[in-house]
């Protein structure tokens, strides 16, 4: 009787970077210091970046190549490519075309994979081979890698995802097949991209959450997810994609966007008082709501609860880390 070779999947791992040289070499090492039964491709796009990223990548390259690197997993491809490019999902668009593994992931020049984690995964999708996308949980950190709180994540439910963000991007990991299926990134979007492509995956195959912690998700004033430069065009986007993909503005997104422009349309000494400007939004989220929903919306009743109506005085940091 011959026994059958273990198969060891391959783990693709795409990083888009520019000159975030204060957090890319922890990035880097929280990839190829991954242990376990898999092998791993790691693409990295950088686009063109004028600080000491490319010095940093090209070093950790050279020493994988030359075999110094010890490689705790089955094997490490190392590439990447420093040149201009359009941006942050083109960057994505252009290492997944390259990337050859049978799952998918991505991983930001800032943020981090804990140790475990990709042969978490494997076991996961080992023993669920019905799973199209898998994710788990993630600590906010700072810019001194000290953590700050967790990411508020959940079990899978394709509404909620309509008006919450329940998954949080480098803790999440895709099968290759289902990603090409869904017809990949959708390189229009500058900000959602990864929300874009949860709904898109959610409709196409399962999606299993794995609560345990596998990533970190790095808050800096440059980070798009709080840097004031984006958050208008940030909050628009995602709620133009809910749309698009669900033919509802959930309220608690229309919140979002009316706080964030209320915020910049008013007097600097309005805006920081919490009332004035909690009025404001709430009165444009009521007159937005009507005109996107052709009315009310039967879906926005379950959303008119204790835990949204408290967050109408919170700052939205305060919102996405629960401090």
């Amino acid at each position: 009787m011959t026994t059958q070779p273990q198969h060891y999947p391959v783990i693709s791992i795409i990083t888009p970077s520019h000159n975030q040289g204060n957090f890319i070499a922890e990035t880097i090492e929280s990839v190829i210091n991954q242990a376990g039964d898999f092998s791993l491709e790691y693409i990295i796009v950088d686009g063109g970046s004028t600080d000491n990223s490319v010095e940093i990548i090209r070093g950790y390259a050279e020493q994988i190549e030359r075999g110094t690197w010890p490689a705790r997993c089955q094997s490490i491809s190392f590439r990447w490519s420093s040149e201009a490019d359009q941006g942050q999902t083109a960057a994505l668009a252009k290492g997944f075309g390259k990337a050859t593994g049978e799952i998918f992931a991505w991983l930001n020049s800032d943020d981090t994979y804990l140790p475990g984690a990709l042969q978490r995964i494997t076991d996961n999708f080992n023993t669920h081979p019905e799973t199209a996308l898998l994710y788990g949980e993630a600590t906010y950190i700072d810019t001194e890698s000290r953590v700050i709180s967790r990411y508020q994540t959940d079990e899978f439910d394709l509404l909620r995802l309509a008006s919450s963000n329940i998954i949080c991007q480098p803790a999440a990991f895709f099968r290759s097949n289902a990603f090409r299926a869904v017809g990949g990134l959708n390189e229009q979007l500058n900000f959602v991209m990864d929300y874009d492509l949860w709904i898109r995956l959610g409709r196409h195959g399962h999606c299993t959450y794995l609560p345990e912690l596998l990533a970190t998700y790095r808050l800096h004033e440059a980070s798009k997810t709080i840097n004031s430069g984006f958050l208008v065009k940030n909050s628009d986007e995602s709620l133009a994609t809910t749309i698009h993909h669900f033919g509802w503005a959930p309220l608690t997104r229309v919140y979002t966007s009316c706080r964030i422009r209320t915020e910049t349309l008013l007097p600097a000494y309005l805006a920081k008082r919490p009332f004035v400007l909690v009025a404001g939004a709430i009165l444009f989220t009521i007159i937005q709501s009507i005109l996107l929903n052709h009315g009310l919306h039967r879906n926005d009743i379950m959303l008119l609860n204790r835990k949204n109506l408290r967050k109408l005085f919170k700052k939205r940091i305060e919102i996405m880390t629960g401090v």
